[in-house]
């Protein structure tokens, strides 16, 4: 027994169906977050930022790989420079016209904070990426949107949920043409001092964006961090030395604050010692943190309450122990301090400046509390150098304790594959990770989901479109009255159809304007040609084209005709026509058919023999003179070429028999007599053909000029 070997049949995907995700920035790397989102001809731009390792131009994602004007959304999902930085630059100097959303906290703290980044970026005019003007007309561009809250712009639906990195971070998820994406940004699963955590949204999508930054490494536990970060601080100062906390200025700064106020309230010997925070901007924001009391966790809610009911008042970030510091001019440094300066990553600013004053002293601290990025002075220092180059190129040796303490509030390597297990969703892509985390992640996910065919893992590069198919089937509701009695069986089911975005219904006409906010409206569409034939040329014509023409009066007793019942022509003037019909696709083309026979009469042959034939009181040639044999010969042509074998010949006429159904047909009166109709008429159609085809183009000799002059009058009348 043969066996025939199976064929796979590969059906083509519509390119319509296919999504495409393309890296702009944050592909095997951490830092200038940009990524794109392609389907069903909508596009959404996902965070803005820069790259801290680099200056300048240098430092923005890959912008001139893509045409921005084609994004409708843009959205931020927190205000950290490398997801935010250059969304003034997006804005005011691309060709972007889209929408950008942001929540409220965000853009509360954008503007300060995108400002500092302006006025402290070391690089020179020509490589400026924006000026202050261009950051505040970005800003009035700016939309928020709350959390829990279902914003829809061109058919693209978005919803923000806490992502617990810092305040305002959100996780989007997004939904175009039935396909849901949720992307993280930078979140945390870890419960602190004041942020929520990162919540895992109600539906399941169907792709999920995740962060990958520190790959599979495991955190050390809340608890045993700041135990460890408070003694490293107090031994520090207990050897008379100066602890120095590189900070970003806003964001983990205010959860080290909260940490390091509650220690020194339960430590009154350190009550002598000042913690300064080193930042103009943490200054104007910090208002901020003291507004948004109610997007913070249950731990800040409820020292504000008790605050309240204690009648103190008091704002869990307003603080006794710790003081602001405009700038180093008003520093004295002089005895132990704690100082958390920014920027984060040492590359310049105060946190740099101190870092060069202190680093020979083998009695100071710096402890690194964040991630810190290939390239930076933090990511270097770890390494602890026996010496570091200053910004002016001087060589300093490096003495001072360097510790790391990961206090970035991003998930571990643990919490981040708990969470994409919790999400569930088919296709996971990774991003914000330099490539050896990136990739170690990658595969235990993939050993995780082994034999797992549903669940696909991606880490595409910067550039590297990836694209996923998504079929799906257009689905349209029946709303309205159509929905009131569901349609029997066989029974067609009539109404409008309306698609707004992806989304299509089923309506009755009459409810348009209830459920979709549409009109309707008749359009009556006129058209006046010039015509000099006679009405019997003109009704002969239709005739031969439409068939019955039904004639009627119009008010003015003026005759009208109306063709399928959709067209009426009437004789307004003197050698003029106006045609009237109701505009749709289908009355339009007949009223095209209509307007092509009447500008072509005048010249057709059959107008030409029609009108050098003598005629009293009808269209069709006199048969007096023309013998029946004559007759017969002539007409009997054209009635063989349409029903061949079916036809036989009589004494006056001929009989023809099709399916059982006959008819005589009498040639010296033109009469068909037939009880079937369709019948009747096609041999009524031949005949007048024939008649108008054979029979003599001159006049007759024994017509009287009364009958011309009837003729005459005839078509003047008509005309």
């Amino acid at each position: 027994m043969s066996k025939r070997k199976a064929e796979t049949v590969e059906i083509p995907v519509d390119p319509s169906d296919v999504l495409e995700f393309t890296n702009l920035g944050a592909g095997n790397e951490v830092g200038r977050s940009c990524h794109i989102i392609q389907f069903k001809g909508k596009t959404v731009m996902l965070d803005a930022g820069v790259h801290p390792a680099y200056t300048g131009l240098a430092a923005l994602p890959f912008y001139d790989e893509f045409d921005l004007s084609t994004v409708d959304v843009l959205l931020i999902s927190h205000f950290h420079l490398d997801h935010a930085a250059s969304l003034p630059y997006v804005m005011q100097k691309t060709n972007f016209r889209g929408r950008v959303f942001m929540t409220h906290p965000t853009k509360a703290i954008y503007k300060w904070l995108l400002s500092d980044f302006v006025r402290v970026s070391n690089v020179g005019p020509d490589d400026q990426l924006y000026e202050e003007k261009d950051l505040l007309a970005s800003y009035e561009k700016i939309e928020t949107i709350d959390y829990h809250s279902t914003v829809i712009v061109d058919g693209i639906k978005i919803t923000p949920y806490h992502a617990g990195h810092v305040l305002g971070a959100a996780m989007f998820f997004i939904e175009i043409a039935g396909v849901k994406i949720l992307f993280t940004g930078d979140y945390s699963r870890e419960e602190d001092r004041h942020l929520n955590v990162a919540e895992v949204p109600p539906e399941k999508p169907d792709i999920m964006i995740t962060e990958s930054t520190y790959g599979t490494a495991a955190h050390q536990p809340r608890e045993e961090k700041e135990n460890r970060l408070t003694h490293l601080i107090h031994s520090t100062l207990r050897r008379g030395g100066r602890a120095l906390l590189p900070v970003f200025a806003l964001g983990r700064a205010q959860e080290l604050l909260l940490i390091l106020e509650e220690y020194w309230t339960n430590h009154p010997e350190l009550h002598s010692v000042p913690i300064y925070y080193a930042s103009s901007l943490a200054r104007k924001c910090m208002a901020v943190y003291q507004t948004y009391i109610n997007m913070m966790n249950d731990n800040i809610r409820r020292k504000f309450r008790e605050g309240q009911e204690k009648g103190e008042g008091r704002n869990p970030f307003i603080f006794k122990h710790i003081q602001s510091l405009r700038s180093l001019e008003r520093f004295e440094d002089v005895g132990p301090c704690v100082m958390l300066a920014s920027p984060g990553m040492l590359q310049n600013g105060v946190s740099r400046e101190l870092l060069e004053r202190w680093c020979p002293d083998p009695r100071n601290s710096l402890l690194v509390t964040g991630y810190s990025v290939e390239g930076t002075m933090a990511k270097h220092i770890l390494n602890e150098p026996p010496e570091i180059q200053s910004l002016s190129g001087q060589a300093l040796p490096r003495r001072m304790q360097v510790e790391e303490l990961s206090f970035a509030a991003h998930v571990d390597g643990r919490q981040n594959q708990e969470f994409i297990h919790a999400i569930g969703a088919r296709h996971i892509i990774l991003v914000h990770g330099e490539q050896n985390n990136m990739g170690r992640l990658k595969s235990n996910l993939m050993s995780h989901y082994k034999g797992n065919d549903q669940v696909k893992i991606y880490n595409p590069r910067n550039c590297e479109p990836l694209q996923l198919p998504f079929r799906s089937d257009k689905i349209a509701k029946t709303i309205g009255s159509l929905a009131t009695k569901p349609p029997a069986n066989g029974v067609i089911l009539s109404g409008v159809l309306v698609q707004k975005d992806f989304g299509m219904s089923v309506m009755a006409a009459e409810d348009l304007r209830e459920f979709s906010g549409l009109v309707t409206s008749i359009v009556v569409e006129k058209q006046r040609v010039r015509f000099g034939a006679g009405v019997s040329l003109l009704v002969f014509h239709l005739e031969q084209m439409f068939g019955a023409v039904r004639k009627e009066l119009d008010e003015e007793k003026r005759p009208m005709f109306k063709v399928m019942d959709t067209v009426t022509i009437r004789c307004v003037e003197e050698y003029e026509l106006e045609i009237e019909w109701v505009g749709n696709v289908m009355n339009d083309s007949i009223a095209d058919a209509v307007l092509a026979i009447l500008l072509g009469v005048e010249s057709s042959p059959a107008s030409v023999k029609l009108t050098n034939q003598s005629c009293s009181h009808s269209h069709y040639p006199s048969h007096a003179n023309v013998t029946p044999a004559l007759r017969l010969e002539r007409v009997l042509m054209f009635l063989e070429a349409q029903f061949g074998e079916w036809l036989t010949s009589t004494d006056v006429g001929c009989n023809i028999v099709v399916d059982d159904h006959k008819a005589s047909v009498n040639l010296e009166t033109l009469e068909v007599e037939c009880g079937f109709e369709p019948l009747r008429s096609r041999i009524k159609a031949v005949l007048e053909r024939a008649v108008g085809t054979v029979a003599p183009f001159a006049r007759f000799e024994e017509e009287s000029d009364r009958d011309d002059e009837e003729v005459k009058e005839e078509d003047e009348d008509t005309r």
